[in-house]
């Protein structure tokens, strides 16, 4: 299993946010996890990704690829997270936004250039290297996101109502690219959603808090 729960829990001044939970999402696979605004959904995110604030601790195990990482700092997690809102820099290129992202270990700024001219190319943003993020379209910024995600090599990538701001033909399109590269390229994904039909699309288990 690329993720795996073991009695999961989130605390804040020792009440549990819910009860404790244990799951497991293969490779390439999309565990959906939905319920009432409010339950902890994204903080239990925060939680599987070590961005938990202040105030919260947790019980339980976070396993990636069966190495426990419920102790690690998240740089060292090989978890990535996509959010609602692309949250693109704005005072940088679209490629040097997707550069961000690559691993320290790829040295070069002639290979550091043509990982990002491919992450483009395979974004369908070829051409935008030096494109203002602001001169895209919902949908465009949203690959260039995702994009940026997988260029750091995550080994699981958490979805935090990732498709909520893009119109109901652009959701369509984005599910497909989304899912489609999670599945090339073996990463495993828990998303966070209220609409049954990102669930239904990403075909894997759903889970309610």
């Amino acid at each position: 299993m690329s993720l795996e729960l073991q009695q999961f829990s989130v605390r804040r001044a020792g009440v549990a946010l819910f009860q404790p939970l244990s799951l497991q999402v293969a490779c390439g696979a999309v565990t959906t996890l939905m319920g009432p605004s409010g339950v902890g959904k994204s903080t239990l995110l925060d939680a599987i990704g070590g961005h938990l604030a202040l105030g919260f601790a947790v019980s339980g195990r976070v396993l990636v690829r069966e190495r426990d990482v419920t102790a690690q700092p998240a740089e060292a997690r090989r978890i990535g997270v996509m959010f609602q809102d692309a949250l693109l820099f704005p005072h940088l290129s679209v490629g040097d936004n997707l550069a961000f992202g690559l691993p320290a270990a790829l040295h070069g700024r002639a290979l550091r250039r043509q990982a990002v001219e491919a992450a483009l190319a395979q974004a369908g943003l070829a051409g935008m290297y030096a494109r203002d993020p602001a001169t895209l379209s919902g949908g465009q910024r949203a690959r260039a996101a995702l994009m940026r995600a997988l260029l750091a090599e995550p080994l699981v990538l958490l979805l935090d109502e990732p498709f909520s701001k893009l119109d109901a033909e652009l959701r369509g399109e984005m599910r497909r690219f989304l899912f489609g590269h999670l599945r090339a390229r073996g990463i495993a994904a828990l998303m966070v959603t209220h609409d049954p039909e990102d669930a239904a699309e990403a075909g894997g288990a759903v889970v309610t808090l």
